[in-house]
């Protein structure tokens, strides 16, 4: 094997299939980076057994081959070199970098030994741009369970139903629900890994070009660029969130986002300190009232408001509400109650394509 490309290209290609490398894994070709050159392009894979990832940069290749590198090695070294024209030979599974005055010598490993990854068919695709799958999954990724004991939780819900995309993520304590129509008449349900879109969500950029996604009963394989990332599914019956959503409340309030999010934040630098990070809202009439105490001190924050329905106090953890203040992207928000010991329903006011739900603690 012996090519040439720019530096630049290929250390970009290197950071996005080494998402898919494993750290931890006794089969050591899996620390490795599969790099074929063919036809004036030179293909990089990487792959967990969970999560592969294959992308291609143009080259000018002079023979064509194949060789394993270790990831991390690898991409160390080619990210400090200058941005010029590299060189890659490999002589005996030997692999030679070469950069201005640098070279460098790094032992490779069979590439027969690398596993393939799986065979999809792409007949059935499904198209959203990749800003918009880039927002479905920041606005529900954080909801996912970080415990094992539930591993259908530790993913996120891909459902296509009566032509809406929903994403739904949910943990136990609270729930996210991001809902956008798509062009589909077929329904889907599939639970994927929530590793899996955390990575695809660093890879994806903020435009409107089309990320292509293809289903098999255990894989999803989703194509931008030059670009494919395939994952396996979880396996497992997701739970019915639908009928987790309260359908109608006794009081609304309507709030000001970001000076909701500056209470909390304050009010939960206290409620830390207590080990509890439990803050109480007491809402009556025009005002709601944020607390939270613990043996340092006290905090009292107080917040205008526009209320429908009777007052109420209630308490929440308070890092459930910031996690998804900082994410929801509206001015003004909706809080739905129904009692001391209901969840609360945040919505946004300028639309209804995103739920979220937490459940209080009691007093």
């Amino acid at each position: 094997m012996w090519f040439t490309c720019e530096k630049e290209l290929l250390e970009n290609a290197i950071n996005t299939v080494q998402r898919a490398t494993s750290n931890k894994t006794t089969y050591q070709i899996l620390e490795g980076i599969l790099i074929k050159a063919i036809d004036n392009k030179v293909v990089l894979t990487a792959t967990d057994l969970d999560l592969g990832i294959e992308t291609y940069i143009k080259a000018n290749v002079n023979k064509n081959g194949a060789i394993v590198v270790n990831s991390k090695l690898f991409g160390e070294f080619i990210r400090k070199l200058p941005n010029d024209i590299i060189m890659i030979e490999v002589k005996d599974n030997n692999v030679f970098i070469k950069c201005n005055k640098s070279e460098f010598v790094i032992v490779g490993n069979n590439p027969d030994e690398f596993p393939s990854l799986p065979s999809i068919n792409e007949n059935t695709m499904y198209e959203i741009s990749q800003d918009l799958l880039r927002n479905m999954i920041r606005q529900t990724i954080f909801a996912i369970a970080q415990d094992e004991t539930r591993p259908i939780l530790t993913g996120i819900l891909f459902e296509i139903k009566d032509g809406m995309l929903n994403f739904v993520a949910l943990d136990g304590y609270r729930l996210a629900l991001k809902s956008e129509s798509i062009e589909s008449s077929q329904n889907i349900s599939a639970v994927i890994p929530g590793k899996t879109l955390s990575e695809i969500s660093k890879i994806l950029e903020p435009s409107d070009d089309i990320v292509k996604i293809t289903f098999t009963p255990n894989h999803i394989l989703f194509t931008f660029e030059n670009t494919k990332i395939i994952s396996r599914l979880l396996d497992g019956e997701f739970i019915n969130y639908r009928q987790i959503v309260p359908d109608e409340y006794k009081l609304r309030v309507k709030v000001s986002k970001n000076e909701l999010l500056d209470s909390i934040e304050r009010a939960s630098l206290l409620a830390r300190e207590g080990k509890t990070n439990l803050i109480k809202f007491e809402i009556s009439d025009d005002k709601m009232v944020i607390t939270s105490n613990s043996q340092i001190g006290k905090v009292y924050e107080e917040i205008e408001i526009e209320l429908e329905g009777e007052g109420i106090k209630i308490a929440f953890n308070s890092k459930y509400f910031v996690d998804v203040l900082r994410i929801i992207d509206s001015e003004e928000i909706y809080l739905e109650f129904s009692t001391s010991v209901s969840p609360c329903v945040v919505k946004k006011c300028d639309s209804n394509n995103y739920i979220y739900l937490v459940l209080p603690v009691r007093l």
